[in-house]
């Protein structure tokens, strides 16, 4: 690994110019880091639109970006729950047809550590429908969107990716004879990131000027571990996140702030802080094990994922 490009403190949102006419979607934008990344881009003057399942929330989220930027903040939100495809479906149409173009889609939303197996409206194991599957078939929706723009997309992956099994459990993807909490949640971390470097590699045999970034938000005091996260998991979480090996939910919005804006990055590079472990410090590039990349693995995880979400990708 070669030093910081950006410095010894590494990107921050100063580096941004104005982002007037710029939008930017986000998913599950309403608290943690997708909120966090909202401001920095309303700061800069951008358009956000949040895709949120919880409209409550939303709504909430939406008065106080307005109360903190003005009435005239162009933040909206539309509805969507990445646990049905049916949501996604329908979010994805509402999208095409009321935003005329996307500057970077930001795949942000999450769940992780559920302490029991669980299953979404479609059938797939919690982590790998939400994480993976919903955003997978976003992706494909408004994949046209992004290319008229010669936009981003923003792939918030995980240090779990290497904690996990570190491949993909093709034979058993809904873990019905080994789900782990945390095994499980890292394969949907990697699953993502395989698709982000396999959407690359498809774009470059098109003419298409898409660019896909894959980032993580090292340690950061987000809502990710929520109360369906084993109770050990929970109290160990709350003490961590009293010391300074976490972060605060603004930096951990830095690596897909910086994804979406910076120009020069690297498409195959893998972007966070950089600090101990890629907990914390400076955001730049970091370390990516080579398993990520496994050609045959990324190439039959595409086509499975294809089938599962019933809509072929026309690249």
């Amino acid at each position: 690994m070669e030093k910081n490009k950006f410095g010894k403190q590494g990107w921050t949102p100063e580096r941004i110019g104005n982002l007037n006419g710029k939008t930017y979607v986000i998913t599950g934008a309403n608290t943690g880091a997708g909120f966090e990344a909202s401001k920095i881009l309303l700061n800069k003057g951008a358009q956000v639109v949040m895709l949120n399942r919880n409209e409550k929330k939303s709504n909430k989220a939406i008065d106080d970006l307005k109360g903190q930027f003005g009435s005239d903040a162009k933040v909206s939100f539309i509805k969507m729950d990445l646990a049905e495809l049916s949501s996604v479906r329908n979010a994805g149409k509402e999208v095409n047809e009321k935003i005329p173009n996307i500057d970077a889609l930001i795949c942000n939303a999450a769940v992780a550590q559920i302490a029991k197996q669980n299953f979404t409206s479609d059938g797939f194991e919690r982590n790998l429908g939400i994480n993976h599957y919903g955003h997978f078939l976003l992706v494909n929706l408004l994949f046209d969107k992004v290319a008229q723009s010669k936009g981003r997309i923003v792939v918030v992956a995980s240090e779990g990716y290497k904690m996990g099994l570190k491949t993909i459990q093709f034979e058993d993807m809904n873990f019905d004879k080994n789900y782990h909490p945390n095994n499980t949640y890292c394969h949907s971390k990697l699953a993502q990131m395989m698709f982000a470097y396999e959407l690359q590699n498809r774009i470059k045999r098109t003419n298409k000027e898409v660019k896909a970034y894959v980032c993580h938000p090292g340690a950061s005091k987000t809502s990710l571990i929520r109360k369906d996260s084993p109770l050990i998991t929970r109290v160990m979480w709350s003490i961590m996140s009293s010391l300074p090996i976490v972060q605060s939910a603004e930096k951990g919005a830095y690596p897909e702030v910086m994804c979406a804006t910076e120009d020069g990055l690297d498409q195959k590079a893998y972007y966070g802080p950089t600090g101990r472990m890629y907990w914390t410090g400076p955001v730049g590039e970091c370390k990516l094990e080579p398993f990520v990349q496994d050609k045959t693995i990324m190439e039959k995880l595409w086509t499975i994922s294809e089938n599962q979400t019933g809509q072929k990708f026309q690249l």
